[in-house]
Formats: structure tokens, sequence, C-alpha cells
């Protein structure tokens, strides 16, 4: 069925760019807070980018291009940590790399005041982590969060709350 698979024209291919210049750091922030492995982030970051530019054409705009990226990202990260391979590789610590050179790691921790208040933030169980890094660093609204992973406002609020509880007890308050 050739007659459905659309060509990209040259205009939505620059514009393709510029949307993958402007985010590729936050999504590889992103993908890094849920893998917290430097080589599978760019892998990722990679599968992102193609599975949006293979549907650019169907994204119809109702939501904001940040939030349709971070939700095909999320989709990848999850996908990726109930694979075979994630679940036999040995993870790196999160702090341990050190590197005179700007990575995405480097990146992903910088904007944090603290060490160890990183070190409480990836602590957390998944389903605490995602939320409070999509609203205090991706700096998305609650119903952002609530349409991204699919999730009653509710719970998106009720994790937020449970999640700063859990670093205030880790962290010190």
């Amino acid at each position: 069925m050739e007659g459905k698979k659309e060509k990209v024209s040259r205009d939505e291919i620059g514009d393709f760019d510029i949307l993958v210049l402007t985010y590729v750091n936050d999504i590889r922030k992103l993908i890094y807070s849920y893998v917290k492995h430097g080589e599978t982030v760019e892998d990722l970051a990679q599968e992102v980018f193609l599975s949006a530019y293979q549907g650019y054409h169907n994204f119809r705009g109702d939501s904001s291009a940040k939030t349709w990226l971070f939700k095909i990202a999320i989709n990848k990260c999850k996908d990726h940590l109930k694979s075979w391979h994630h679940r036999h590789l040995v993870l790196t610590e999160f702090f341990q790399e050190k590197s005179s050179r700007s990575t995405a790691e480097t990146e992903a921790i910088a904007g944090l005041e603290k060490q160890e208040l990183a070190k409480a933030i990836m602590a957390l169980p998944l389903k605490y982590r995602e939320i409070i890094i999509l609203y205090y660093y991706h700096d998305l609204s609650l119903p952002e969060i609530s349409g991204l992973l699919n999730m009653n406002s509710n719970t998106v609020k009720t994790r937020l709350a449970r999640g700063r509880d859990l670093i205030k007890r880790r962290y010190g308050s």
C-alpha cells in the first residue's frame, strides 16, 4: 500500500532538524533519568528521534512537540527497562563517571544543587522518580504529566507528594 506512505517535504525535514536541535538535550536527560547508563542514553535518543521522524507527518499538534517527544522517549525507556538486555546488564553507578568533556550525564546533574539530592531522587522507585523529574526538571504541569503517562491526575498528585516525602526522609529536611 504505497499510496498511504507520504513523502516528507524539504520544509518538514528542516522543521524536524530544528525540533531535534531544540529538544535533544532534554530527551537525553529524561532518558538518563530512566536508564542511568550513558551508552544506552545515546541509543535510545536515536530511537526516539527515528520514531519521531517516521511519525512526523502524523503529528496532529494536540500537544506540544516537547510533550510528544517526551511521550515517545518514556515509552522507549519503559520498553528498554522491560527488555531482556536491560535485566541482564550491570548498570554503572550514577555518579561514578567523571569526565572533563560535557556528557549527557554531567548535563543531567548540572542543574542539581547537591549531589546528595540527586542521589536521593535517583534512588526513588521509578513511579515516583519519573513524576519528580518531569515536574521539577522538565517543568511539565500535573495535567501534562497525567496525559503523558496515561495516568489519573489524582494518581500523579499522590505520587508527587509521596516522592517528595521519600526525598525528605532520605535527604533530610
